[in-house]
């Protein structure tokens, strides 16, 4: 919700903290942990943090292609947000 109100400088924290609470609760490897950096490395993109976001879509990817396999919905997902962050780090 404040990501979508504009209020990035306060979501970054909250982002981090979900992360940092589930892989408490799933582990580092579990597709929830995906979505999480997904959704921190999207929101750094969009404040043009594009070398922290990076490896955060790299990992995430990691993560749902060994997971959920290369042809998941949320594979290609994560490997699109990865290809938009690449092309616009040219």
């Amino acid at each position: 919700m404040l990501k979508t109100q504009g209020k990035d400088a306060e979501a970054e924290p909250m982002f981090r903290r979900a992360l940092e609470i589930d892989e408490k609760a799933y582990g580092k490897d579990h597709p929830e942990i995906a979505t999480d950096l997904n959704n921190l490395a999207t929101l750094l993109k969009d404040q043009g943090k594009y070398a922290e976001a990076e490896p955060l879509y790299r990992r995430a990817l990691e993560i749902y292609e060994q997971r959920l396999g290369n042809n998941h919905p949320d594979t290609i997902t994560s490997r699109d947000n990865l290809t938009a962050l690449l092309k616009k780090r040219r």
